[in-house]
């Protein structure tokens, strides 16, 4: 019985520490500034509730063999012992200041902390059994049916994501009426109503549900159609998901949308690049920003009159993809024989190799040193000059539709299948006839040729190109949202995106807490779902397959 209780002892432990470590770097201050409910429940609260939620449901996980009441028991017990340490902190901040050493141990941060109640004690009760309760909905939630609790995750996201975005939706579909009069029904002052809440949630979760039961049907008779059935199912849609995204910037006519949607684009041309690298073939590279510096740097000189160039952006744009293959190639000759850590150690100094060069004085005449490239000349079509955000995205969705063909036709072709033969096992690919060394090559020159059409657009979008926008956080920001996504899921790399680069842009007030954000997603990911959220199949099966139990040996 004691050791039954060990884990979710040590599980809330660490629950207590995270929202200790949260509360005192000011995260939940900060975040309680947005409702989700308003005047109910704050985004602060809610990041408390959840990273105890979460905790309790890993708690659970290692109570499943005892029964359901020994699950419940884990995970109030892990929700208790969060709350505990938190009042713990709470009754230490009105004994000593803790203000000279911890800032954000304010009068506000402990308000918050006891729901506002009236007396410190009535606060400190309240918070230890809204965790302990919420430390048990954790376990409740992981004997529900796989179906139930998917739909229950994807509904309170929903909830919790139009909940902190009233605003920005406020803005954007002001235009039109009838999503402008919805808006104005489901929120309150500052955040959604309570009936709103609900309603989304219901909703959410009634349409997810279906969806579960109905999936495999579908895709059952999805799959008994024709080639040319499929053929033409997968071609209308493709034309429908083209056309909406077409006509999304004109339709919302906002400015800020089409900037915010123009970056993720950006970031969704790198990471299919890079899904080639990491996804298919299994190279680790984190040193990928440099092929995004080097497209957007040729077109800086090729078409900055400042610096001599004489041409415009769709003459320099071949002569970018060029020098990125190029580079491509210069990095996969000397990493030919390294793998895994090592490959990743050396593709990272390639980036910052190329980095500094941008700034040294050698080639300062050329590239402009720290100072950058400025008078970058916009693209233009038919005369049509492509200044804005929304020009700019439009150039961008056709390269992503482009990058997305080639890549699924990669990805069926005879060198994908060898690529992802080099991912499984070097050693067996080369026995089988792969040339490792060509098919390598290749992996590298083709995600560095994605990469030089994103910085080529980079470049022409802002004008202007200085070093600073080609840090080691770039090669990190793509890698996440492969991660994120699922990788060598074409899919999984725009979802990643959207998530990755696309959420942030939306909570700029809490931009210094973004990378801790990052992390804890990605912890959250390799525990929960390793595979990512739209992974490949073939990932799905190897998953699996290595955590499945080893069969028995036959018997005589």
């Amino acid at each position: 019985m004691k050791n039954n209780f060990v884990q979710p002892i040590r599980i809330g432990l660490i629950s207590g520490i995270i929202v200790i470590f949260l509360s005192l770097i000011g995260m939940v201050a900060t975040f309680d500034k947005r409702d989700v409910i308003s005047e109910v429940i704050s985004l602060g609260v809610t990041v408390l509730m959840l990273t105890i939620l979460s905790t309790a449901y890993l708690a659970a996980r290692g109570q499943d063999k005892n029964g359901a009441a020994w699950v419940l028991a884990g995970g109030a017990l892990s929700g208790l012992i969060g709350g505990i340490m938190l009042a713990l902190l709470i009754l230490i901040s009105t004994v000593l200041d803790l203000r000279g050493i911890f800032i954000n141990v304010t009068p506000t941060l402990i308000s918050l902390l006891t729901f506002k109640q009236e007396t410190l004690a009535l606060g400190m009760a309240y918070l230890i059994g809204v965790s302990t309760v919420t430390g048990l909905a954790g376990a409740a939630l992981y004997l529900t049916p796989s179906r139930v609790r998917q739909a229950l995750l994807i509904a309170f996201l929903c909830m919790l994501s139009l909940g902190v975005m009233q605003e920005l939706l406020r803005v954007t579909f002001s235009n039109i009426e009838f999503l402008a009069s919805l808006i104005r029904s489901l929120y309150e002052k500052n955040g959604l109503s309570a009936v709103g809440a609900a309603g989304i949630f219901i909703f959410t979760f009634t349409l997810t549900l279906v969806w579960s039961f109905a999936q495999s049907p579908v895709q059952a008779r999805v799959a008994a159609l024709s080639p040319r059935g499929q053929f033409v199912l997968k071609s209308t849609g493709f034309l429908l998901l083209f056309a909406a995204l077409f006509f999304i910037p004109k339709i919302l006519d906002n400015v800020y949308i089409g900037e915010v949607l123009s970056n993720v684009g950006l970031f969704i041309l790198m990471g299919l690049g890079l899904n080639i690298v990491v996804g298919f073939a299994g190279l680790l590279d984190l040193g990928y920003v440099a092929f995004f510096a080097i497209g957007a740097y040729t077109i800086g000189v090729l078409t900055s009159p400042e610096r001599g160039g004489t041409l415009n952006f769709w003459e320099a744009l071949p002569l970018a993809i060029a020098i990125a293959v190029l580079f491509g190639f210069i990095l996969g000759i000397p990493v030919l024989k390294i793998r895994g850590d090592y490959l990743a150690i050396v593709t990272m100094g390639f980036g910052e190799i190329i980095r500094i060069l941008v700034l040294s004085d050698f080639l300062r005449p050329w590239l402009g040193g720290a100072g950058g490239i400025v008078g970058i000349p916009k693209a233009e079509v038919l005369g049509f000059r492509l200044s804005g955000p929304i020009e700019i995205y439009y150039i961008i969705l056709i390269g992503i539709f482009i990058v997305v063909f080639l890549t699924t036709r990669l990805k069926d072709s005879r060198l994908g299948r060898a690529w992802m033969a080099i991912r499984e096992d070097e050693d067996v690919a080369q026995a089988m006839g792969i040339n490792l060394v060509w098919t390598k090559l290749i992996a590298f020159a083709i995600g560095a040729s994605f990469a030089g059409i994103s910085g080529a657009i980079f470049a022409t979008k802002l004008s202007t190109i200085y070093p600073q926008s080609f840090k080691f956080d770039v090669s990190i920001n793509v890698l996440a949202l492969l991660i994120l996504g699922g990788m060598g899921s074409i899919p999984g790399v725009i979802i990643g995106a959207l998530m990755v680069i696309g959420l942030p842009e939306l909570f700029r007030e809490f931009e210094d807490f973004r990378f801790l954000v990052y992390g804890a997603a990605l912890v959250l990911m390799m525990q929960l779902r390793p595979e990512g959220l739209w992974p490949e199949a073939t990932h799905v099966r190897e998953l699996h397959h290595e955590h499945a139990p080893a069969e028995p040996a036959p018997t005589d």
